[in-house]
C-alpha cells in the first residue's frame, strides 16, 4: 500500500516534470519559428470566401488638456529698443475651439465582399462634414492594412513588407516575449524589428498568435519617423468558423521628428517641421497636438458562403442612396455616446463651410487644376485663351464645354482662335449625347477646321492635359491645315478601358513646300476617309463607381494604349489607300526611398500609300542653330531633344525612354529641385523615300540615342536639363551633339 504522504511526493514530481518540460517547450520556441509556422499556415487561416459590415469613423481632433492656451505678447527690436509688435492668441482660440468639437470628422457603413482574395467594398451609407456630395477620392485612401494576411501593409498611403511574409523574414528579427491568454485561448507575443536601420520611416510592432491555429488573434503596429502612426487591430475568437475574426480596428497619426513640413493625405494635412533654427524659442504649433484618428468596426460576419461580386473590376461603389441616408441609420450599427464633442463638430462645419462656400471652391478648383473655369452652365476652357507656336504666331481665342449645369446627358464644346501671324481664324465644335450612364457612354458629331504638326504621334483617347505653358510648339513650323468631319463614340464599356471608336473625313493641305507623287501624280493636297479604334486599358489600377462617373482611385502600372487606323475606300473620299497601327508601354515604380523608376516604350506602323502628314517624325525638339547658346529653347515631354526638327521620318518606329528620378533634395525652404538621369533610344525606317518631294530629311535605321539629366522645379517650377547625342547618328561637330534646355513642370499636386 501506498501511504498518502508518498502519493503526495508521486503528484508533486509528476507536476514538476510536466511544468519542466512545458517550460522547456516554451522556451525551445523563437520567434523565428513561430513566424515560420505562421506563413506556413497562413493559406489555411486565410479566409478566401467572405463578407462583413464595418462602420469607420475618422476624426481630425486635439487634446484640449495639452494645449496651454496662452495668449503671447510679440516683440520686436526697434531703436535698440523692444516694441510690441502684436498679441499672439492663436493658442488661446485653439484651445477653445478644440474643446467643443473636432476639427472634421467623417463617417461610412460599408459592405464588404471577399471572394478567393478579390476585395470589394459598397458604401452603404456616408456623412463627410460640410458637404452635401462627399468627396469621393477620401474614400480611395489607404490609410490601413485590409487583412493582417497581405504580403504589404499600407499604412497612410505607403506600403510596408508583412511581418508573416516570406520577404519579411529577410527584413525582421524576430523575439518572442512571452506566453499569454486571449479570448480564452493560449497566445504567443512576438515582437519584430526591422534588422538594419534606415532614415526612411520603418515598421514595427507585436503580433499575438494562436498558440494552437498559427494564426494572428491581435496586432499592433507603429512607424516613428516623419510621423507616428499606431496601428492596432483586434480580433475575437469564431466557434463557427474555428479561427479568428477581426472585431475592430484603430490608427493615430501624430506629428513626428521633421525638420521641414511633412504634408500627408494626399497634401491636405500639414504638420509643421522642427527646425530649431527657424523655431529658436521653440514655439508648439497647432499640428504639434493635432491627432488623426480612424476608427473601425465590424459587423455580420458571414462565411461558408461564395458571395457574389457584382462589376468585379470596380473596387469601390457609392450609389446617390448611400449620400442620403439619414441620420436614423448610424444609430442602429454605432453609437458612442462619450464622444461629446461629435455632433457639435457636423453643426459647426456645417455651417462654416456652407457660408463660406467651400464645397463650390472645391468644385471650382478640380475643373482648373483640369484646365477650366465655370463660368454658369459653360467651364470656360483656359487652354485656348492664349498660345504660341512659330506658324501662327500668337493664338489667341476662346473655347469651352457645357457643364452640367445645362445637362448631365448633353453636352456642347467648342473654340474659336485666331493666329496673328497667318491671319486665319480656326475652330471646332461638337455636340453629344450620353446614351448610358454606367459606362459612361456618348454619342457626338464635330466639325474642325484647324492646323497639326506633321508626322506627330498622337492616340485620340488621350486627354488633352492643361499646362500653365505649354513650350514645345514655340519652336515647331511645319504644319498641315485640315478640315474635318467626324463622328465619334467614347465609352467604358470594357472593364478598366476607356475607348474612341470614329469615322472622320478629312480635306488636308500643307502649309510647307511639300509634294507627294504617286502613280505619276504630284498631290500638295489631298483627301483621306478614317476608321480609327483608340483605346486606352489600364488592367491593374482600381476603380471606383460614383453616383456621376467611373474614377481612377489608384493609377498601377503597366498601362497600354493601342490605336488602329484605316481608310475606307467605299465610304467618302479617299486620294490614298493606307493604315497605322501604334502602341504605347508605360510603366513607373514608385519605392519607399522616394526613387522613382519610369520606362515607355512607344511603337508604330504606318503602311500604304501615306504622305509625310501622316507618318512619324520622332518627336525632335531642337532648333538647327550653330550655336548651344541659340538652340537654348524650353525641354518638351518624351521628345528628343538633340534631334532637330524635320530631321528624320519614318514609316515604321520604335522608341524607349527609361528614367530614374531621385528625391527631392532640399537646398532651402524654398529651392527643392528634383535630378532625374535619362536615357531615350529610337529606330525607324521609311519606305518609299523617293515619293516626298522638295522636303529634305534622313530614315533612322541605325538608331538615336541621347543621354542626359534633368534638374526640374529648382524654383517655381523652372529648371533646366542637358542631353548628349551618341551612336551611329552623332553629328562630326562636338557641339552640335549638345543641348541644353530650360524645363517648365508646376506641380499643381495632382
Amino acid at each position: 500500500m501506498v501511504s498518502k504522504r508518498q502519493l503526495s511526493y508521486i503528484c508533486f514530481f509528476i507536476l514538476l516534470f510536466v511544468n519542466i518540460k512545458t517550460i522547456a517547450q516554451e522556451n525551445s520556441f523563437t520567434g523565428d519559428t513561430i513566424i515560420k509556422k505562421v506563413i506556413l499556415y497562413k493559406p489555411v487561416n486565410n479566409s478566401k470566401n467572405y463578407e462583413f459590415t464595418a462602420y469607420n469613423k475618422l476624426i481630425i481632433t486635439a487634446n484640449p488638456d495639452l494645449i496651454e492656451g496662452r495668449i503671447d505678447s510679440v516683440f520686436v527690436s526697434k531703436r535698440k529698443k523692444k516694441v510690441l509688435s502684436k498679441i499672439d492668441s492663436s493658442d488661446y482660440f485653439f484651445k477653445k475651439i478644440i474643446a467643443k468639437q473636432h476639427l472634421y470628422q467623417t463617417e461610412k457603413i460599408s459592405k464588404f465582399q471577399v471572394v478567393n482574395n478579390h476585395r470589394k467594398e459598397r458604401i452603404l451609407a456616408t456623412k463627410m462634414a460640410g458637404f452635401k456630395e462627399p468627396i469621393f477620392e477620401y474614400f480611395a485612401l489607404q490609410l490601413q492594412p485590409f487583412s493582417v494576411y497581405d504580403n504589404k501593409y499600407s499604412l497612410v498611403e505607403k506600403e510596408y513588407t508583412s511581418p508573416i511574409s516570406d520577404k519579411g523574414t529577410r527584413k525582421y528579427n524576430y523575439t518572442f516575449l512571452e506566453t499569454t491568454v486571449l479570448d480564452g485561448r493560449k497566445a504567443y507575443k512576438v515582437l519584430f524589428q526591422p534588422k538594419q536601420k534606415s532614415k526612411t520611416d520603418q515598421l514595427e510592432g507585436v503580433l499575438f498568435i494562436d498558440a494552437k491555429k498559427y494564426s494572428i488573434a491581435k496586432i499592433e503596429l507603429k512607424v516613428s519617423g516623419l510621423v507616428q502612426i499606431k496601428f492596432n487591430h483586434y480580433f475575437q475568437y469564431d466557434k463557427e468558423l474555428g479561427n479568428w475574426f477581426p472585431t475592430k480596428s484603430n490608427l493615430s497619426i501624430k506629428k513626428g521628428n521633421s525638420k521641414a513640413p511633412i504634408k500627408i493625405l494626399g497634401e491636405t494635412i500639414t504638420f509643421e517641421g522642427n527646425d530649431s533654427k527657424l523655431n529658436p524659442k521653440g514655439k508648439k504649433y497647432a499640428s504639434d497636438f493635432v491627432e488623426i484618428k480612424s476608427n473601425t468596426t465590424y459587423f455580420e460576419p458571414r462565411f461558408n458562403e461564395t458571395p457574389k461580386i457584382k462589376n468585379p473590376d470596380i473596387a469601390i461603389t457609392i450609389s446617390e442612396n448611400a449620400i442620403s441616408k439619414k441620420e436614423p441609420l448610424w444609430y442602429n450599427y454605432f453609437n458612442d455616446s462619450t464622444d461629446v464633442r461629435s455632433s457639435t463638430t457636423y453643426f459647426s462645419l456645417d455651417s462654416l463651410i456652407q457660408k463660406r462656400k467651400y464645397e463650390n471652391k472645391i468644385k471650382i478648383g478640380r475643373k482648373v487644376l483640369k484646365g477650366y473655369y465655370p463660368v454658369g452652365f459653360f467651364d470656360v476652357d483656359l487652354r485656348y485663351i492664349f498660345s504660341y507656336n512659330n506658324y501662327e504666331g500668337f493664338r489667341l481665342g476662346l473655347g469651352g464645354v457645357t457643364n452640367e449645369k445645362l445637362s448631365k446627358n448633353y453636352k456642347l464644346e467648342g473654340y474659336y482662335v485666331y493666329g496673328t501671324k497667318d491671319g486665319f481664324f480656326k475652330g471646332y465644335v461638337a455636340n453629344s449625347f450620353r446614351v448610358d450612364n454606367r459606362s459612361e457612354t456618348w454619342l457626338g458629331f464635330s466639325y474642325k477646321d484647324d492646323v497639326n504638326e506633321i508626322a506627330s504621334t498622337s492616340f485620340e483617347v488621350d486627354k488633352r492635359t492643361f499646362k500653365i505653358y505649354d513650350p514645345r510648339p514655340f519652336n515647331i513650323s511645319t504644319f498641315y491645315n485640315h478640315v474635318t468631319w467626324r463622328g465619334f463614340v467614347e465609352t467604358k464599356i470594357i472593364p478598366k478601358t476607356e475607348s474612341i471608336w470614329q469615322i472622320s473625313q478629312s480635306d488636308i493641305i500643307p502649309r510647307f513646300d511639300y509634294l507627294y507623287k504617286l502613280n505619276d501624280n504630284l498631290y500638295n493636297d489631298f483627301k483621306t476617309t478614317l476608321l480609327t479604334v483608340s483605346l486606352q486599358w489600364n488592367p491593374f489600377s482600381k476603380y471606383m463607381q460614383t453616383p456621376n462617373k467611373t474614377i481612377e482611385i489608384d493609377k498601377n502600372y503597366p498601362k497600354f494604349t493601342f490605336q488602329f487606323s484605316k481608310t475606307i475606300s467605299k465610304l467618302g473620299q479617299n486620294d490614298f489607300d493606307f493604315g497605322k497601327v501604334d502602341f504605347r508601354f508605360d510603366y513607373q515604380k514608385k519605392f519607399n526611398s522616394n526613387h522613382k523608376l519610369m520606362f515607355l516604350m512607344e511603337g508604330g506602323y504606318a503602311f500604304g500609300d501615306i504622305p509625310i502628314t501622316h507618318v512619324y517624325n520622332h518627336s525632335p525638339n531642337n532648333l538647327t542653330k550653330d550655336k548651344i547658346i541659340q538652340r537654348i529653347t524650353f525641354a518638351g515631354r518624351d521628345s528628343f531633344e538633340t534631334m532637330y526638327y524635320n530631321e528624320f521620318f519614318s514609316n515604321k518606329y520604335a522608341f524607349f525612354q527609361l528614367e530614374h528620378q531621385f528625391p527631392k533634395f532640399e537646398i532651402s525652404k524654398k529651392i527643392k529641385p528634383v535630378f532625374s538621369l535619362v536615357t531615350k533610344y529610337g529606330i525607324g525606317s521609311l519606305q518609299n523615300l523617293d515619293r516626298h518631294l522638295n522636303l529634305n530629311f534622313k530614315t533612322l535605321e541605325k538608331g538615336y540615342m541621347e543621354s542626359g539629366f534633368e534638374l526640374n522645379q529648382i524654383y517655381q517650377g523652372l529648371g533646366f536639363v542637358a542631353f548628349y547625342r551618341y551612336g551611329q547618328n552623332q553629328l562630326p561637330d562636338f557641339e552640335d551633339n549638345i543641348a541644353v534646355k530650360l524645363s517648365i513642370k508646376i506641380d499643381l499636386g495632382f
